[in-house]
């Protein structure tokens, strides 16, 4: 088992809680008004599963309900305390390892599904122009049909009652609609910041110019915890951001040391770059390379031919 995590540093959590997987299906409570329940969907792209945090007490929040599995469905119902009620359902983003199960948790409970808008709110017009070329979505898998009843705006808050509130702050970078939501001074950061890796950033979902400027955002808010959709908590916010941001940056360079051998596809680099890499994941990998492909691009810094594409060729500008 690995060393409990240091709560010291968000006072109030349980010095018990440890970063080793918890039990699917099994509520735990992380700090008065904050639960936590694991679904049963461990995968790469998932770590031990979808972490379903459940906020409040009596009329509560559950944010991320999580993957179309009953058993989480029943898990979720059966976890809350007698008299207990869902009375609002928040979805960090459509991807079908956090929303499918917002719909029918709501129509259980009569409680209103919140979230940024469709898969497609939020794109920017690099992303919408992809999208409408035909470029599909990678990784975890799109929500197609997620529709909220109700659309939050960055900025907006919610109340949970006790008197606390959620700052919904908007964290685009792995989904264009991504949300994360402030409670005070801890951070729900979804699949933005997580601790046991880095962010999945595919286009046109994933935009690695919006995922740079959304981590600076999360920094300037100097968060004394994260609690990512995905693994144990972030203890160190400020260090886990800025070891992202060295890792974008590095890779940037990777990428930009090997244009200079001369052009290439993103597939080309993947391979020449991750060669670590199973052969499995490699498409992933493109992906990755395709998003910062993009960013160095609409800066300039590299040129796509014949235009910004998975399979188009890119080269250095100026070498």
């Amino acid at each position: 088992m690995q060393a409990p995590l240091a709560f010291a540093a968000a006072p109030g959590f349980r010095a018990a809680m440890t970063d080793a997987r918890p039990t699917p299906g099994v509520m735990q409570t992380l700090a008065p008004g904050i639960r936590r329940l694991l679904a049963p969907n461990p995968s790469p792209m998932t770590h031990w599963g979808t972490n379903t945090h459940i906020l409040g007490e009596g009329a509560v929040t559950v944010l991320d309900p999580g993957p179309a599995i009953r058993a989480h469905y029943a898990a979720i119902l059966a976890g809350l305390a007698p008299g207990e009620r869902v009375a609002r359902v928040l979805v960090s983003h459509p991807h079908l390892d956090h929303s499918p199960l917002a719909r029918p948790l709501a129509e259980a409970s009569d409680a209103r599904v919140s979230g940024f808008g469709p898969p497609e709110a939020g794109r920017s017009a690099v992303m919408t122009d992809l999208a409408a070329r035909g470029l599909a979505s990678g990784g975890e898998g799109v929500d197609h049909g997620f529709a909220p009843d109700q659309r939050i705006e960055d900025g907006e808050r919610i109340e949970i009652g006790n008197g606390a509130t959620l700052e919904a702050v908007w964290t685009p970078g792995h989904f264009a609609g991504h949300l994360s939501f402030a409670l005070g001074d801890v951070v729900f950061t979804g699949d933005h910041v997580m601790g046991w890796a880095s962010t999945l950033i595919s286009p046109p979902d994933g935009d690695l110019t919006a995922f740079l400027a959304s981590c600076h955002r999360l920094a300037a808010r100097k968060a004394r915890l994260f609690l990512p959709a995905h693994g144990a908590p972030v203890t160190d916010p400020a260090a886990r951001l800025d070891w992202l941001l060295a890792h974008r940056r590095n890779r940037e360079a990777e990428i930009l040391a090997a244009l200079a051998q001369g052009p290439a596809t993103p597939e080309a680099l993947a391979r020449a770059i991750y060669t670590d890499t199973p052969a499995a994941l490699l498409p992933a990998a493109a992906r990755n390379v395709f998003a910062h492909l993009i960013d160095l691009t609409t800066r300039d810094i590299t040129r796509a031919s014949p235009q910004i594409a998975a399979d188009a060729t890119f080269e250095r500008i100026g070498t």
